[in-house]
């Protein structure tokens, strides 16, 4: 699922925590790693790994994929690698790297610990949507995602006809490789890469559906999945729609939620006091026209999608929510410069976007017109009146988008020796626990811990330090319920 200014998890989901384990294995890429020369990354190495751009010609084009490692700081005790990767799709691993230690406690002594940025993404081959920047922006500019009525609906359709073929000019020839079965060969060379032979996966949200699309194609050479915020992987591959009015419908339950919650906070919540219905009537406005709060024109398109982000996070994305609303409720007296603030720091990366797009695209299956878009627009609108349309549209370009041959569609099951371990919020507004429930049975071994918390991101030192014995030792723990900590709008 970007790299949001107000808060870390919007969109971008979990990291991905990757562990390997064992003795040498046969040889694959090299990785010459050498200082970090990038501002932010000093105090790291970096390497480039040369990997096929079609992995079923391995000796045909490369591309460099960008990776960065800190070392073991305990390299007695070290056990192997661990890779973090993350979410999205889309999300850079090398600018989530930068002014930050990769991981802390056991796992950082133990581990050398790696990140890198996925194909077609940052560093690694960048998705180009356009002739340039110039161009892009004048595109993301006047895109209408959702629309708000028959006109927008319209050019929605037109645009998105025309974002996928501006792709397919200017995607070079990473293009047609962009699926996540891609990305799970790049994974697999890259523990190859390290000399190990086993690999330990923990990723969250798309993170976690990369682990489980490694997990069923390289069976042999897993030690270990961890997976947080889950996707459906059948549903994601297969039945697109379905999953996606499931989202839906789990977007609208984390915004009762949040009203629930908001409500009884009282002046700790600025909206608290009936907040659904004010929320809903701020969108109602909306839909009819722009509230100008200030000198600043607030688009119905501005608010929805930020607001879906804002439902991720409890501690920053909650409290920005209800002050958003409220000053829209204000109008021209409203505070210009908060709002600006909150909507500009939830902005996407139009990089993020490109490869957003693409490698959605090269993995789901959706209607193949674009104009079928507002004929299940009802079906969206009873699921999640507020924000089921804003996730139905992300994959209208997908409707013009070829069709990938590398595109991996099960069997999901299983067949390691240790079971996955699952993490995953009661209420999250993106992997609803539905989709958690539906990965144990498809994968089969599995075990699955609820956190009863609210967010993408489970808060929980239950949880993690279950993640952390699970990571280090392979046990499977035997508690299938964790408490969040700390809990949305807390007592000053």
């Amino acid at each position: 699922m970007i790299k949001s200014r107000l808060f870390a998890t919007a969109l971008t989901g979990v990291l991905a925590l990757v562990v390997v384990v064992a003795p040498a294995a046969a040889a694959g890429p090299s990785l010459a790693w050498g200082p970090c020369t990038e501002s932010g990354l000093e105090r790291y190495q970096c390497a480039i790994a040369e990997v096929p751009i079609d992995h079923a010609h391995p000796d045909g084009p490369k591309f460099g994929l960008s990776v960065v490692r800190q070392p073991a700081a305990d390299p007695a005790r070290r056990i192997g690698t661990l890779f973090l990767a993350v979410g999205g799709p889309g999300g850079s691993g090398v600018d989530s790297a930068k002014g930050r230690e990769l991981a802390q406690g056991e796992l950082a002594e133990r581990f050398d610990v790696v990140t890198f940025d996925q194909r077609g993404i940052g560093r690694s081959g960048q998705v180009r949507c356009f002739a340039s920047v110039a161009e892009q922006e004048e595109f993301w500019a006047a895109a209408v995602i959702p629309p708000a009525n028959r006109e927008e609906e319209r050019a929605a359709a037109s645009r998105a006809r025309e974002y996928a073929r501006g792709c397919a000019e200017h995607g070079g020839p990473l293009l047609g490789h962009l699926t996540t079965a891609d990305a799970a060969r790049d994974l697999d060379w890259l523990r190859e890469a390290v000399g190990d032979a086993k690999l330990t996966y923990a990723g969250g949200s798309y993170a976690s559906y990369l682990g489980q699309v490694y997990g069923a194609m390289f069976p042999e050479r897993v030690r270990a999945l961890q997976l947080t915020a889950m996707i459906d992987p059948e549903g994601y591959t297969n039945r697109t729609t379905s999953t996606l009015l499931e989202r839906s419908a789990g977007t609208e339950g984390v915004l009762r939620e949040f009203a629930r919650l908001c409500d009884a906070a009282g002046p700790r919540c600025a909206l608290s006091g009936n907040a659904l219905a004010r929320n809903a009537a701020v969108l109602d406005r909306l839909k009819r026209g722009p509230i100008t709060v200030g000198s600043l024109e607030v688009r119905y398109r501005d608010v929805v999608p930020s607001q879906a982000s804002m439902l991720y996070d409890t501690q920053e994305g909650w409290p920005a929510f209800a002050t958003l609303v409220a000053e829209l409720e204000r109008g021209p007296a409203g505070d210009e410069r908060v709002v600006s603030e909150i909507l500009t720091a939830l902005a996407f990366r139009l990089d993020f976007l490109d490869s957003f797009t693409a490698i959605t695209c090269a993995d789901v299956r959706v209607p193949q017109v674009p104009s079928a878009w507002p004929l299940l627009n009802g079906a969206f609108d009873a699921q999640s009146p507020h924000y089921g349309r804003s996730w139905w549209y992300l994959t209208q370009p997908c409707a013009a988008w070829p069709s990938s041959p590398q595109r991996y569609t099960g069997p999901w099951h299983l067949k390691s020796a240790t079971p996955a371990l699952l993490i995953n919020n009661r209420y999250d507004p993106v992997t609803p626990l539905s989709y958690a429930h539906t990965s144990r049975r498809l994968l089969g071994n599995a075990h699955l811990i609820t956190v009863e918390g609210h967010g993408h991101t489970p808060l929980s030192p239950c949880a993690d330090a279950a993640r952390a014995e699970y990571l280090l030792t392979q046990t499977v723990p035997t508690t299938s319920t964790c408490p969040a900590s700390p809990g949305p709008f807390p007592p000053t």
